[in-house]
Order: structure tokens, then C-alpha cells, then sequence
């Protein structure tokens, strides 16, 4: 895939060279959407309108907003005629154009939907009402529900009528006179079982079902765990008011994918790859300072042991290894467990059991290496002592830091923080400092100095 998103890339690159339009155009019309906003990010402003202006599905453009990042897409259409802008939004499912326009100026986001479509309009702000993340706001508001008491005949003539613009009927809901949600059938049920049956008599009642205010990757769990192609969204009185389609959930999947690694890279929760020097040099500075406060930490601990270090240089000689052995186990700790907690594989009730089976790898684990460097130190230096330190220092190290590393993560989630934070900057500095600590105070008290 990448091999052949760089061959476009520089396809369309040489054409706008060479000012081939009309193959150009050609090109681009047989691209998708997705494989074009690839292209985009590539060109500058003005290549990008050239481009735009060559397509002629109003669809194809539609995908091309969707895919766009956030700072891409709202630098794009700044300038681009309002009409046209609405034109290519009305032609998107709401829950789309709901996530775009929450991307837009203020001023210029109440010009579209003024510009939009009533109806259409009504849909995309009712949903901008909901909070950002929850199933409210990326709900697609357009789905099939019948009464649970007509047949199976009158069901298939609904779908046929009234539901043909339904864009993904995976599921066939079943309401009361309330609107409530009572029901679902597949559509594979309702097209084998006799015409003439109710749909009460084949429906399945054990519906799984989201709130509208539930976080949306509690909801793509829901979906993933239960292997369904929908989840319906009710609200307080259990009235279905839109559902959550498989594709949605892989969005939802990618972009706390993408915001934990960012996160455990201590670059902050925002794409940086596309913003300026300036924008990303303000994101990723507050995540390094704890990285600064924990050097300036390690250089008053070790500066503390200076008459140490000064009688026996030598013991510098280990601080790195030490350091990088507890961190290495550290971050091993907090990523399995923040990814387990994000798969649901772990919860945060399994916090003592959790964290101490990382406690005991990591203390194995610091046994067989602590013996190795302990080793290499009595090898080096023939002081039977200093192995010693050197080795528990290790254990200790690589002990502390699986047990910091997974506790974290789990009190995090316990009290609804972002257990991804525990990987970055934060808890690897404060494992460098604990270790630094813990290897001097064992190799002083046991060296006598």
C-alpha cells in the first residue's frame, strides 16, 4: 500500500509539473478519496485546489473532507466558495458532517449549516449537541425501525419504500408505540421466515444497545466484543434515536490508537505531522518538561553522592545501564497494561492482580539480569562488593519500575484518566530518578562510604 500511494503521490506530482491536465484529470477521477487526501498532504495549497477542481463526484470529494486531518481541512476550505462547500456536505451522512463542521471556525461553521439543507441541517445539529467522544455525536441518525407487530411482509415493503436511503441496513429494529427499543432482527431472518409472522414471534430481544453520552471507545469495545455489524443508541428512556455502523468503530479504533501512542511517545494527543514548526513545537514542549525536571532530579540526587563518586569513579560507570534496564522494563509494563485496558483484555478491577504479576516478572526478570551486570562489574573490577550493588541495584531497578509501570496505568483508569499518559515522559523520568536513587544508597551503604 505504501509503495503504491508513493507512486501516485509522484505521478500527480510530475503531471502538475509538466501541466498535463486533461491526464491528470483522469487520473484523479479514477482515485479514490482516501488514496487522494494521501496525495494531498504532499501538495501545497494551491496544487491541492487544481486537484479539487478536477473532481467531478461530489461523493468522491465527500470522502476526500472526511479523511482530510483536522488542520489540512479547515486551511483547504477557508477560501472555498460556501456553496460548493455545502453541496459536497449535504451529499455526506450526517454524523460526518457533524464531525467537520465541529472542525470549523465558529462564524464559518454557522454559515454551512445556515447554508445547508433544513432538514439536513436539523440532523447535523442536533448531533453537535452531544459531547465530543460519546455515541450521541457520532451516531448516524438515519436507520430502520418498525413496529414490533407487523409482519415480515410488511417489513421487506418498508425497507423497499421508506428505508431505501438508509446507507448501511445491516439490522431491522423493532419499536413500541413509543418509539422504544424492544427488538432487533437480522435481515437474513426477515427474508427466510414466513411472510405472514410478526416480527415479535422472530425477533431477538436481547438487544445490545449504548447510551448517548457513553464514551465512543466504550461503545467501539461493545461492538468488537460482541462481533456485531451495528449498536443502537437510546436515550434516557430507551427511545432509539440512531446507531453506530462497523465503520465508524474502525475510526474510532484508529484515532485512540493513534492518540495512546502519542501519548506514550510524550508528544502530546495531536497529529503533529502535519502542523508547522511552531504549532508542533508548542505541543511536544510541555510533554519534555518532565523529562527536564527529572534530569534536573537525577543531577541533585547524584550530586548528593559526590564524595562517593569522587572515592570511587567507577560507580558512574553503571548509572546508565541501571537507568536503562529500569526504563526498558517500565515502558514494557505500561504498554501492556494501557493496551490491555483499551482492548478490554484488562480492567481497572484488576488492579492487584495486575500489578503484581508485573511486579514479579519484573523482579525475575532483575534477578537474571542483575546476576549478568553483577557479573560483568566483578569481571571489570574484582570487587566482590560492588557486584553485589550493582546486582541488586538492578533487581531493585527493573523491580520498582514494572511495579510503577503497571500501577499507574491501572489507578488512572480507576479514577477515568487516560491511562496512556502513564507511558510518556511522566513515569519514565520518575523510574530514572527512583533507580539512580535506590543504586547509590545500596552501593554506598554496602561499599562502607
Amino acid at each position: 500500500m505504501y509503495d503504491q500511494n508513493r507512486i501516485l503521490v509522484d505521478s500527480v506530482k510530475r503531471l502538475i509539473r509538466r501541466g498535463a491536465t486533461s491526464h491528470l484529470k483522469k487520473i484523479v477521477n479514477k482515485t479514490h478519496g482516501a488514496d487522494l487526501s494521501v496525495v494531498f498532504r504532499s501538495l501545497s495549497l494551491s496544487h491541492q485546489k487544481l486537484v479539487f477542481g478536477m473532481m467531478d463526484d461530489v461523493e468522491q470529494k465527500g470522502v476526500l473532507f472526511n479523511e482530510l486531518d483536522e488542520d489540512s481541512f479547515v486551511e483547504f476550505v477557508e477560501d472555498l466558495d460556501l456553496d460548493l462547500l455545502v453541496k459536497v456536505l449535504e451529499n455526506m451522512s450526517a454524523d460526518d458532517v457533524a464531525g467537520l463542521v465541529d472542525r470549523l471556525p465558529e462564524e464559518k461553521a454557522s454559515a454551512v449549516l445556515e447554508k445547508m439543507q433544513r432538514e439536513g441541517s436539523e440532523e447535523v445539529e442536533d448531533l453537535l449537541t452531544y459531547e465530543d467522544d460519546t455515541a450521541g455525536r457520532i451516531m448516524v441518525p438515519d436507520f430502520v425501525a418498525v413496529h414490533q407487530d407487523v409482519t415480515a411482509r410488511e417489513a421487506v415493503a418498508s425497507l423497499q419504500k421508506e428505508y431505501i436511503d438508509v446507507e448501511m441496513p445491516f439490522y431491522l429494529y423493532a419499536v413500541d408505540e413509543t418509539n422504544r427499543l424492544v427488538g432487533v432482527s437480522s435481515l437474513r431472518q426477515l427474508v427466510v421466515v414466513p411472510p405472514d409472522k410478526p416480527l415479535r414471534s422472530f425477533m431477538t430481544t436481547d438487544v445490545f444497545s449504548v447510551s448517548t453520552d457513553m464514551d465512543q471507545e466504550e461503545v467501539a469495545k461493545i461492538v468488537a466484543r460482541y462481533d456485531i455489524l451495528a449498536v443502537p443508541v437510546v436515550d434516557e428512556n430507551n427511545r432509539l434515536v440512531g446507531i453506530i455502523t462497523v465503520d465508524d468503530v474502525i475510526d474510532i479504533f484508529r484515532r485512540e490508537a493513534t492518540e495512546d501512542i502519542l501519548k506514550m511517545a510524550g508528544v502530546g494527543e495531536e497529529f503533529v505531522e502535519t502542523k508547522s514548526v511552531v504549532k508542533s513545537t508548542r505541543i511536544r514542549l510541555p510533554w519534555l518538561f518532565a523529562s527536564c525536571l527529572g534530569g534536573i532530579f537525577a543531577f541533585y540526587i547524584i550530586g548528593h553522592f559526590e564524595q562517593s563518586l569522587s572515592q570511587l569513579t567507577y560507580l558512574a560507570a553503571f548509572i546508565p545501564v541501571i537507568m536503562g534496564m529500569g526504563g526498558n522494563i517500565g515502558t514494557q509494563s505500561s504498554t501492556i497494561v494501557v493496551r490491555g485496558l483499551a482492548t478490554g483484555r484488562i480492567s481497572s478491577r484488576d488492579l492487584w492482580s495486575v500489578v503484581f504479576k508485573e511486579l514479579a516478572v519484573g523482579f525475575i526478570l532483575g534477578l537474571v539480569y542483575g546476576a549478568l551486570i553483577g557479573s560483568v562489574a566483578q569481571m571489570r573490577f574484582s570487587l566482590w562488593a560492588l557486584a553485589a550493588a550493582v546486582g541488586l541495584a538492578v533487581v531493585s531497578s527493573m523491580s520498582i519500575a514494572a511495579l510503577v509501570g503497571s500501577l499507574v496505568p491501572m489507578v488512572l483508569s480507576r479514577i477515568e484518566v487516560d491511562p496512556a499518559v502513564a507511558s510518556g515522559p511522566f513515569v519514565t523520568t520518575a523510574i530514572d530518578v527512583i533507580s539512580v536513587f535506590f543504586y547509590f544508597k545500596i552501593a554506598t551503604t554496602m561499599l562502607g562510604i
